[in-house]
């Protein structure tokens, strides 16, 4: 009796082959998912209890949230304790400008010098 030689893989069998992995890796991302579903009640509760209580402790730590020694100063009313007015705020931009005139000066020169000094 004459036996045929077995043939490699034919392509019938590598799809069967490969839609094997498939369903396999499938399965166990469904696994991982139907885990990851049970798990989503308790780590819910796990987080709520978490904020429940740095929620209480930061009530806890005092201050009420009327204290006034706690609030921020706004910067157009200047110091706390002081009742000095304040100057005008076209002197404050005027000082803005000329700071501003400065410094872009001092850029020219500094840049005039590298150029004159590395040679580009």
């Amino acid at each position: 009796m004459l036996r045929r030689p077995l043939r490699s893989t034919t392509p019938l069998d590598q799809t069967k082959q490969e839609l094997a992995r498939q369903e396999s890796e499938l399965r166990e991302q469904m696994d991982k998912l139907q885990r990851m579903i049970d798990d989503a009640p308790r780590v819910a509760e796990e987080v709520e209890k978490r904020q429940r209580e740095e929620l209480l402790l930061r009530a806890s730590q005092g201050g009420s949230r009327l204290d006034v020694s706690m609030t921020l100063q706004d910067w157009r009313q200047g110091e706390a304790g002081s009742s000095r007015r304040r100057g005008s705020l076209r002197k404050e931009r005027r000082e803005g400008r000329i700071l501003f005139l400065v410094l872009i000066i001092t850029l020219l020169v500094a840049a005039i010098w590298l150029l004159n000094h590395l040679h580009f």
